[in-house]
């Protein structure tokens, strides 16, 4: 974002919206082959609609998840799938965890695929496919995350705890916010405008929805954020009985501004969700994140954006993009050098780098993938910050 005085918007969806849904779905698959063997691939699609799930993708991994024919265990797959619906909260009408229908198209993985990415003599493991992937980190937030998709987070994720604490039983597992701030002089100083939309029980109307709504906005917002009345939006369309995947199809991996940043660093275009760790869409882009935070919270600059680029097939990156948007005196091509220095960028030195080979994906389906705080089972361990000593070394 430019430096200056401007407005700036980023949004979040909670883990009720379809596409969140999807998401949870195809990271719960990928947890389930992962936790039967560490070196699973999995590359999962999930569709919903009006009590319907449809999954589709390309597998490998161990008896009895898949055959020797190749063919998987639809019925354990199908448990995921319902566990996952019912987790969230859906036992409406129009979208039953027990109700709905399931359909399965998960298949073996082609081998044309495997023998690009497997190690095999002196080849090191290659990049599941091409692309680019980007990282970012900023000082705007103690996270270390643009402030408006912090915020935007943070307010839908104090209405999910609330509901599934039983504390407000009229709001439903659908819901999406909005969160446009005022930067002076290029840090943000207060909002101008907050809208969140819920779903809830046809009960109450929009009135009581905004005053359920309200104090967890505050909450959240820094002393003295909160926008103007008449910029406060709750449920503008004036009702939202009918949520989820009944209102509204879902897809996986449809969600990829409001699972990194907002808006406020660019995307390579790759989702997250649903693929195991040797695809770089993932795992890349949580490396990215990783040095990028460590760079901002060692002080080497305020912010700091990192691109990296593979080939399918190929181990090593072939560029590491450094830019610190002016904020740093540090040299950028040193700082590139050092990051790689610090850290094996190659699909297997980020796997082993971050333990990224466990079942810890469901629950970054929902609320962001960055600005999260590291779990003791190693759930978003690109989180840490155990490169700041070293880098404050080599860049003294």
């Amino acid at each position: 974002m430019p430096k200056g005085d401007f407005v700036f918007t980023s949004e979040s969806v909670s883990e009720g919206h379809p596409d969140k849904i999807c998401d949870r779905i195809s990271d719960s698959i990928v947890d389930l082959f992962l936790a039967a063997d560490p070196m699973s691939r999995v590359a999962c699609e999930t569709l919903a609609t009006t009590n319907r799930v449809v999954i589709a993708g390309e597998v490998r991994g161990p008896q009895p998840l898949v055959d020797r024919a190749g063919h998987v265990d639809k019925t354990r797959l199908e448990q995921v799938v319902r566990s996952a619906v019912r987790e969230i909260g859906y036992d409406q009408v129009g979208f039953d965890w027990q109700k709905l229908e399931v359909e399965n198209y998960l298949h073996s993985q082609s081998p044309d695929i495997a023998q690009g990415v497997d190690a095999k003599g002196n080849k090191d493991e290659g990049a599941g496919d091409q692309g680019i992937m980007f990282g970012f980190a900023c000082d705007e937030t103690p996270e270390l995350m643009p402030a408006p998709i912090q915020y935007a987070h943070d307010i839908l994720r104090a209405l999910s705890e609330a509901r599934h604490a039983g504390r407000e039983p009229l709001l439903g597992p659908d819901a999406k916010s909005q969160v446009t701030l005022h930067y002076v002089n290029g840090r943000p100083v207060n909002s101008t405008a907050i809208v969140v939309s819920t779903q809830h029980s046809e009960k109450i109307g929009q009135d009581e929805v905004r005053e359920i709504v309200r104090p967890y906005v505050k909450k959240v917002l820094p002393e003295g954020w909160m926008c103007k009345e008449e910029q406060f939006y709750v449920n503008p369309t004036g009702r939202f009985v009918i949520g989820g995947p009944d209102g509204d199809c879902g897809l996986t991996g449809r969600k990829i501004i409001v699972d990194t940043y907002g808006g406020a660093a660019p995307h390579g275009g790759g989702a997250f969700s649903g693929k195991d760790p040797t695809k770089v869409d993932r795992s890349a882009a949580y490396a990215a994140r990783y040095l990028a935070k460590n760079v901002v919270a060692s002080g080497l600059a305020r912010r700091c954006l990192i691109q990296l680029a593979y080939a399918i097939g190929v181990s090593r990156p072939l560029s590491v993009y450094v830019d610190t948007q002016g904020t740093s005196q540090v040299d950028e091509s040193h700082l590139s050098k050092v990051l790689q220095d610090l850290v094996d960028l190659s699909p297997r030195g980020i796997r082993e780098h971050l333990g990224l080979n466990r079942p810890i994906y469901a629950r970054t389906a929902a609320y962001g993938h960055f600005g999260r705080a590291p779990d003791k089972d190693g759930g978003f361990s690109w989180e840490r910050l155990d490169l700041v000593g070293s880098l404050k070394s080599a860049c003294a």
